[in-house]
């Protein structure tokens, strides 16, 4: 009766090699096939992470346009595409403007800062090697020339053929369409996900969402700050002290605002520069550079960036920085620039996990007590 029954099932599954009848070895093939999905998920991934990385700075820029359609919300009763719009003008407006006061105030300035840093840096060197370093400027320059080769072959690989300016374009190009109507891509990623599983991905792309739109608007908060006090006080601070304005304060000030979006290497870069130009004006003027340096970097580290902190992800600077270095290996400046929006996300991500963990657990060991 029981090979009856048997024969009556193998007829209505069907007999083929492919089918496996124990369950154990469904099992292990199931896992093993699971383990080649991942590897070639990761093999693809390698493939397409200069693309998707496009497609995240894209993401980065239309949380930037986001947060300032609802900044305009507030006060202008008007549609979102208006204020799309608004807010679009008003970037192009800003660095037209930034152009044209680049080429008429400061073009001069920037053709000579190359040639006094290099100077103020052959001093440096002179100066070390009569306390008996043995550096030479030659060896500097070579490395120098070998960590710019990577990085721009990386720039380049990741730009395409036309340059980086292609980058550039699609970033803006992607992020505009998503700003206009983001939830339209958000409802398409949703259809794709398993139906029990879209309220938590709508949860998780809202927090996401906020959270990249406050930091971007601090990250613009603190470098318009350091822009602009940096500006005042090379220009005007020094003549409290009787020292006279710091050349080249203007390009000084936009290259240190402009390099506040990097956090840590940003402010290091910005700093070294703006004492190498300083001490081109005689030793008083180098020593004030290091005190306006050091005043507008801690003002804000421990005014700026805590207020924008406890509204956004407070993240490790270590954890930080290590994200900067490897992303900046791999993808060269604009990996550099996206880094820290990146661990933002995906510190968002892990903390939505653990809550939903948490919740499972929650349920689970009420259902026991039920029982």
């Amino acid at each position: 009766m029981a090979d009856d029954k048997l024969d009556i099932a193998s007829k209505d599954l069907g007999t083929s090699p492919s089918r496996i009848g124990d369950p154990l070895m469904r099992m292990e093939i199931m896992r093993a096939a699971i383990w080649a999905g991942v590897i070639g998920l990761c093999v693809l991934a390698v493939y397409i992470a200069r693309p998707l990385l496009v497609i995240f700075g894209a993401l980065v820029f239309a949380s930037m346009i986001e947060g300032g359609t609802r900044l305009l919300g507030r006060v202008l009763p008007i549609g979102r595409t208006w204020r799309v719009s608004i807010v679009l003008i008003g970037v192009v407006l800003f660095f037209g403007w930034l152009v044209y006061f680049a080429g008429s105030t400061i073009s001069q300035e920037a053709a000579e800062f190359p040639a006094i840093i290099e100077r103020q840096i052959g001093e440096l060197l002179s100066y070390a090697r009569s306390q008996g370093f043995a550096i030479s400027q030659d060896h500097l320059e070579n490395y120098a020339g070998s960590i710019g080769s990577g990085i721009s072959t990386v720039t380049r690989a990741l730009s395409g053929i036309v340059g980086g300016l292609t980058t550039i374009v699609l970033i803006a190009i992607i992020g505009v369409y998503v700003a206009i109507d983001p939830t339209l891509y958000e409802r398409g990623v949703a259809w794709m996900l398993p139906r029990h599983r879209r309220d938590e991905f709508y949860i998780t792309a809202a927090r996401m969402g906020e959270t990249l739109r406050r930091l971007m608007a601090g990250r613009l908060v603190g470098m318009l700050f350091e822009g602009i006090f940096t500006y005042v006080l090379l220009a005007f601070g020094g003549q409290l002290f009787g020292i006279d304005p710091v050349p080249m304060a203007a390009l000084l000030a936009i290259l240190t605002g402009l390099l506040a979006f990097v956090p840590n290497l940003g402010a290091i870069i910005s700093g070294a520069l703006m004492v190498l130009v300083g001490f081109s004006g005689g030793t008083d003027m180098g020593l004030y550079t290091i005190g306006v340096y050091f005043l507008v970097q801690n003002f804000d580290g421990y005014v700026i960036i805590p207020m924008i902190a406890k509204k956004t992800v407070d993240l490790a600077p270590a954890l930080v920085l290590a994200a900067q270095l490897i992303m900046g290996i791999l993808f060269g400046i604009i990996g550099l620039f996206l880094a820290d929006p990146l661990l933002a996300m995906i510190k968002v991500a892990l903390e939505r996990r653990a809550e939903q963990n948490d919740a499972e657990a929650k349920k689970q060991e009420a259902a026991e007590n039920g029982a």
